[in-house]
């Protein structure tokens, strides 16, 4: 079964509202701040990840959906795993097959050709590199003196973090006669439970984002660029002064598109709750404190447009 959405507002005269920052310039530290702050979203220019190793690595992906699902799923083994329609284990579905790993796992060991295999390699390696560099901007603009106190929570060999391959095949159930101009959900409404994740497309359009005064905007693909998402347990560190920002995918009529994403998860028995140096001494911490295990496994259990962080939030003390 399909799931339909009404349409989202489209930028006006080709003008985008998302922030585009240049991590090659120190001094963006303060407009990544922002951006998290007001959109928990941001686009990334001079990164400093090959062109290169993208093109190389999306053409073996393409390579990999192209595959007969028979083969897919045979390659696709244990630590592996090639899921297709279904997302999660709670019902819900999308028009979307997906390829998904964790990020720190010994590329050289898998079951895939050895091009491929080296590209996920240093790919990760990459990204992981710039999510540390992004994160410990994070740190200088919010003026906390640890500058690695987020980048070492994703940094080790012993991380959870996750990487993904989803591609979106054409949608021929997209037709404005029949379903009243709705559009086909390819991945559903949600956010993301780690602490940021790394966002890189082909030049194909779907992304939206959810704004803070719940509408919905597209955004417009760039292939070049890398967008960055806040997550659930960055805005837990922050306490609630970052948002972790809702987001969804579109199917296409006539285009495929090929996504990569980086999730960057602290250790399992990490603990998460608001630093201490952003409270200030009237402020009142949001959260409570759980592991990365903890809250893995609250999301692994719920459906994917359900408020996470909710269960996870301090009752308001009444000074009455």
């Amino acid at each position: 079964m399909a799931v339909l959405s009404k349409p989202a507002a489209e930028p006006k005269f080709g003008f985008s509202p998302i922030p585009v920052i240049d991590i090659s310039d120190p001094e963006s530290k303060q407009a990544i701040v922002k951006a998290c702050e007001d959109f928990g979203f941001f686009k990334v220019i001079n990164h400093g990840v090959s062109s290169e190793l993208v093109s190389v690595l999306e053409q073996e992906a393409v390579k990999f959906f192209s595959l007969l699902k028979s083969e897919k799923t045979q390659l696709a083994g244990y630590p592996f795993g090639y899921g297709s329609r279904e997302i999660g284990r709670n019902g819900d579905v999308g028009w979307v097959e997906y390829l998904l790993m964790n990020a720190n796992l010994d590329f050289g060991s898998v079951p895939f050709p050895g091009i491929f295999r080296n590209a996920l390699s240093e790919y990760t390696t990459s990204v992981k590199k710039m999510t540390c560099h992004v994160l410990e901007m994070i740190t200088d603009g919010l003026g906390i003196k640890q500058r690695d106190t987020l980048s070492k929570l994703v940094s080790d060999s012993n991380t959870d973090s996750m990487f993904r391959l989803n591609h979106y095949p054409p949608c021929p159930l997209i037709n404005k006669n029949t379903n009243g101009g709705k559009n086909v959900i390819g991945f559903g409404e949600h956010t993301d439970p780690q602490i940021i994740s790394v966002l890189r497309s082909n030049n194909t359009s779907g992304l939206q984002i959810c704004l803070t005064d719940t509408s919905w905007i597209s955004v417009p693909s760039d292939p070049s660029s890398f967008f960055f998402n806040v997550c659930d347990s960055l805005q837990v560190l922050t306490n609630g002064r970052f948002k972790s920002v809702k987001h969804r995918v579109l199917a296409n009529s006539r285009k495929s598109r090929v996504s990569m994403i980086y999730f960057a998860g602290p250790s399992l028995t990490q603990r998460i709750a608001p630093l201490t140096c952003l409270i200030d001494n009237e402020e009142e911490s949001l959260y409570e404190e759980f592991t990365w295990s903890e809250y893995k496994n609250s999301a692994d259990n719920s459906r994917l447009s359900d408020n996470r962080l909710q269960q996870f939030k301090k009752e308001p003390v009444n000074d009455s």
